[in-house]
Formats: structure tokens, C-alpha cells, sequence
């Protein structure tokens, strides 16, 4: 086992370099981030283009500006940004923090439903749970997001206009200013988090509960489960460690690769609840043209996936031993 998690980690960071090499030369190839000054009317004196091309490092040659930036990577820079007065690193983390906190609590709270309606509508195959779960999950499959997300936002408008009371928080990520108390605070929290926690976690609930459903289906009609049944095992233990435990490996897998989807939902919901996460963040960075702040936008969504890839790795060696045994 410790050898694979070594192997794992060595290829993970090998994945991340070829990662940053391919995104930084994306970007800068991709336009200008002089542009616009360069088009202002009446011209802009040459004196200042030359400047910001020096303070951005445009004046360097493509890899020198590639090891400038990903050394100052590692003490914390990330970069000079269009904008002289905006920090790049204080605002991707105060950003990170609020989107880190809807997508996490969003792939726990699909997850743990996929994987319930997934092996119950399984195990309940032409039976009244199978007969909701699958055509509840097709019509999910069918509302494009940004759909769902203005639709419960108007709902959730209607039901505090209904109650006179705002049980649901429609804008933000918090209130401002913020309640004073530890507990208004958490419940203010969960006032601004449960609408678009509830868009991210449908969306992707009805896929990851198909892939569930599959694979319990196919686990129940393998040999390992009638012999498991000829020994007379209990229908629970049956089900637990010889159905959905092996099982686990699909739905491991399309959590991994559904992450990138996660992100770009995660963009429009916060645009429609007007969340300042990093969704807005990369919105602000293109329209500003602002290179260094696009770069670390992309290089957090890559750390992301390549870290939730790694996750699974280990994951299946957790859930299936003949990985471990057959590394």
C-alpha cells in the first residue's frame, strides 16, 4: 500500500508540472492583455505600454516568464495583475474558501443520495422505488442548471414572501453585515447555502445515481454473490459487502472525472445566487484580460482534479484489495 501511494503521488505531481506547462502556454498565446490600453482614444503614450509590459513581464521571453511565474508560485505569488491595485493571492483564497464550502457540501450531499437511491432502485428492480427513482432522475438529467438554479431561487423568494419570515437567503454567500452570535452565524450560513447547495447536488445526483444503479445491477448478477447466497449468508451482509462494496469503483471513478463539471456548474450557480466565489472570479479575470489571475484560476481547478484523481486511486485499493495486491 505504501508503495503504491508513493507511485501515485509521483505520477499526481508529474501531471500537475505538464499541467501548468500546458495552461501557461494556453494563455499566453490566447490575446493581449494590453489590448485594450493599447486601443484607448487618445493613444496611450509608449512610455506607459512599455511599463506595464515590464511590470507584467510581457517584455520576457515566453520561458523565462514561465519560470518566474511558477517560482513565485511557491513563495506564495502569483503574479502582478492587470488591475496594480487588485492581489491576486488574497482574493483567490478569500474566493476558494466560499466556493470550497458549496461544492464540498454539494458532492457530500449527492454522493450519500446517489449511492441510497442508486442501490435501492437496484434492489427494488420494476418494483414502486425503481418505478420514482429512474424517471425523477431522467427529469433531473433533462433541467439544464442554470434552469433549476433561477427556479428555486424564485421559489425560494415566494416562500419567504409567503411565511414573512426569510428562511432562505436568495443573494450572497452571507449576510452583510453578518449576525452577531455563533449560532445566528451558523444558520445564517445555511440560510445562503441551501439553494445552491440543492442546484449542484441534483444536478449531479441523477447522473451518479444511474452509474449506482448500474453497478449494483451487474454486481447482484455476478458469480461471487450466488456463491455468496449458496453459503447462506445474511441478505445484509450479502448486500453491504459483496454488492455495493465492489460496486464502489464505478461511482468512485465518475465522481473523479465529474469534478471539472462540478466547477463550471458551480460558476453559474454563483452567478444566479450572486456568490462571490471563484466562479465570479474567473468572470471578473476575462473580462479585466488578466492573465495571471485566469492562470490561477486554471491551476486551482487542476490542482483539484488531479488531487480528487488521486483520491480515487487510493480509493480503489480501499474498496476493491486486488488493486493493492496487484500493484
Amino acid at each position: 500500500m505504501g508503495r503504491l501511494i508513493v507511485r501515485r503521488l509521483a505520477s499526481a505531481v508529474g501531471v500537475l508540472v505538464l499541467s501548468s506547462m500546458v495552461i501557461f502556454l494556453v494563455i499566453s498565446v490566447s490575446g493581449d492583455p494590453l489590448a485594450e490600453l493599447r486601443d484607448r482614444q487618445p493613444p496611450v503614450p509608449d512610455s506607459v505600454i512599455e511599463a506595464e509590459e515590464h511590470r507584467l513581464g510581457l517584455d520576457q521571453p515566453l520561458v523565462q516568464r514561465y519560470i518566474t511565474w511558477i517560482t513565485g508560485l511557491f513563495q506564495g505569488d502569483f503574479g502582478p495583475s492587470t488591475t496594480a491595485t487588485r492581489d491576486i493571492g488574497a482574493e483567490l483564497t478569500s474566493r476558494l474558501g466560499v466556493t470550497l464550502r458549496l461544492v464540498v457540501v454539494a458532492i457530500v450531499l449527492a454522493l450519500v443520495l446517489a449511492m441510497l437511491a442508486g442501490t435501492v432502485s437496484a434492489l427494488r428492480q420494476r418494483r414502486w422505488p425503481d418505478v420514482v427513482l429512474t424517471p425523477a432522475a431522467f427529469v433531473l438529467l433533462a433541467l439544464p442548471s442554470f434552469w433549476l438554479a433561477v427556479l428555486l431561487k424564485q421559489w425560494g423568494i415566494g416562500f419567504n414572501n409567503l411565511f414573512g419570515y426569510q428562511v432562505f437567503a436568495t443573494v450572497g454567500a452571507s449576510s452583510v453585515p453578518p449576525p452577531d452570535g455563533v449560532i445566528a452565524a451558523v444558520l445564517d450560513a445555511m440560510a445562503h447555502l441551501m439553494l445552491p447547495t440543492i442546484v449542484l447536488a441534483l444536478v449531479h445526483f441523477a447522473t451518479w445515481s444511474r452509474y449506482q444503479r448500474t453497478a449494483v445491477v451487474e454486481s447482484l448478477a455476478s458469480d461471487h454473490v450466488r456463491f455468496a447466497v449458496l453459503k447462506g449468508l445474511s441478505r445484509r451482509r450479502i448486500v453491504r459487502s459483496y454488492v455495493v462494496r465492489p460496486a464502489l469503483i464505478p461511482i468512485i471513478t465518475i465522481v473523479a472525472l465529474d469534478l471539472p463539471v462540478l466547477f463550471s456548474g458551480a460558476i453559474i450557480t454563483e452567478t444566479v445566487f450572486q456568490w462571490r466565489g471563484m466562479g465570479g472570479f474567473l468572470l471578473e479575470s476575462i473580462t479585466l484580460r488578466d492573465t495571471n489571475a485566469v492562470l490561477a484560476w486554471l491551476l486551482v481547478a487542476a490542482t483539484a482534479v488531479v488531487l480528487f484523481n488521486l483520491i480515487a486511486d487510493l480509493l480503489y485499493a480501499v474498496a476493491d484489495p486486488r488493486v493493492r495486491y496487484g500493484d
